[in-house]
């Protein structure tokens, strides 16, 4: 027998140690209630459970994204559900002046009036409806690409918009004393930029934003249809062009403005679309453009509307409903993509879901599987302290020999 190194007793030590070590990661499991609290636990669950975490956090975070997104476009129409209001009023305005029973000077001016007051009203909510200071209504979130164009004088400036990606494109316009008077020649390159020549020959010439813009989609429609241009893209975005400001004038031989202007160009800049955050990552499928046209009422084409004499009254008909028609479309669109958040939200509640129970199995504790082992290791302990002390006594015995 020795005594200089009680064998027993080391042994029940370090399974005591042992024991005492699994029931301190048993209580920090239980009372955490997670089985894994530190990498040594589980480095690669916690590699995995820390991903999922991310993910999780970011789904959420998208899901309150898409939310604000539906709060903007309620916002932005109910505006809009109050300019359709004010059209309808002015179509009963422009009808009540169609008809021979009023007086101009009297009745239809008293019409005019209110119709005014009408478009400054449309004018307003345009440039009020805001959600979190974003402008919605003023042409702010058009995402089209514009510049503003100075033919031959300053005082002929207008402004010209296109779809997003004409970006970057130039748009040039002068006029030509040896092309005839009240012609437009517009031309598009392989590359997409834009070339207008007025015709200022031997008559007086007035242009119209309405008349350029025509022979402009006249133009691309040509270079599309012969091949000129192949880029589809950005065929759609220059179709789309739009001029906008006062008509040009020229006084045949006014040398202040007929003749040969010096062409003028201009980049057209992009303006910025509302970018929507819907998903964890930074994917485009994940991001969502979000576009309201100008509805203001120049751009509806109700500003310049007159109802004060019978002929135009019964003209103004048309262009009122045109204009109904143009915020139904935008109403439209704004109701299609809040359909579509709603069933984004809905995604990403079913993902979080299942990320969440996915990532639970990895990272939480089984309470009742960890129960049973922190019974197991709790007797062991005990036993391992009773045999610790069975074996400290067993040295004890040599001095039975020693008598």
């Amino acid at each position: 027998m020795r005594i200089q190194h009680n064998i027993m007793a080391l042994n029940s030590q370090r399974q005591l140690g042992i024991n005492n070590t699994n029931i301190s990661k048993s209580l920090e499991k239980l009372s955490s209630g997670y089985r894994i609290n530190r990498a040594g636990d589980d480095a690669a669950g916690l590699a995995i459970s820390e991903k999922m975490r991310a993910q999780i956090k970011g789904l959420e975070t998208a899901t309150d994204n898409a939310n604000d997104a539906i709060s903007l476009i309620q916002t932005a129409e109910g505006g809009l559900q109050e300019v359709h209001s004010m059209l309808n009023r002015m179509t009963e305005l422009a009808t009540k002046s169609a008809n021979g029973t009023y007086d101009d000077d009297v009745d239809r001016q008293a019409i005019q009036d209110e119709f005014d007051a009408l478009n400054d009203e449309i004018d307003r909510i345009a440039d009020s409806t805001n959600f979190n200071g974003i402008k919605l209504l003023d042409g702010t979130l058009n995402n089209a690409s514009t510049a503003t164009v100075t033919v031959g004088t300053g005082a002929n400036t207008f402004r010209v918009s296109v779809g997003k990606d004409a970006a970057g494109k130039k748009i040039t316009i002068g006029t030509d004393d040896s092309k005839a008077g009240n012609t437009i020649n517009a031309s598009v390159d392989s590359a997409g930029e834009l070339k207008i020549v007025l015709g200022t020959k031997d008559n007086a010439s007035t242009y119209s934003a309405k008349q350029i813009e025509d022979a402009v989609k006249n133009a691309v429609q040509k270079a599309v249809d012969d091949g000129t241009l192949t880029n589809k893209d950005l065929a759609n975005s220059l179709l789309s062009f739009k001029a906008e400001g006062q008509t040009i004038s020229y006084v045949a031989d006014d040398t202040s403005q007929a003749g040969t202007a010096e062409p003028t160009s201009a980049a057209l800049a992009g303006a910025a679309a509302l970018k929507l955050q819907i998903g964890d990552t930074n994917d485009g499928y994940n991001q969502l453009n979000l576009t309201i046209n100008d509805m203001k009422a120049a751009s509806l084409g109700v500003r310049a509307i007159s109802v004060d004499k019978l002929d135009d009254a019964t003209g103004a008909m048309k262009t009122i409903k045109d204009a109904i028609n143009t915020v139904s479309s935008q109403r439209g669109r704004l109701g299609a993509l809040q359909n579509r958040l709603e069933h984004t939200i809905n995604n990403l509640g079913v993902t979080t879901e299942n990320i969440t129970a996915a990532e639970s199995r990895i990272r939480d504790v089984d309470m009742a599987k960890e129960m049973m082992t922190f019974t197991k290791n709790s007797v062991l302990q005990q036993s391992a302290q009773a045999m610790l002390a069975q074996a400290n006594q067993q040295p004890q015995s040599v001095l039975q020999l020693l008598q």
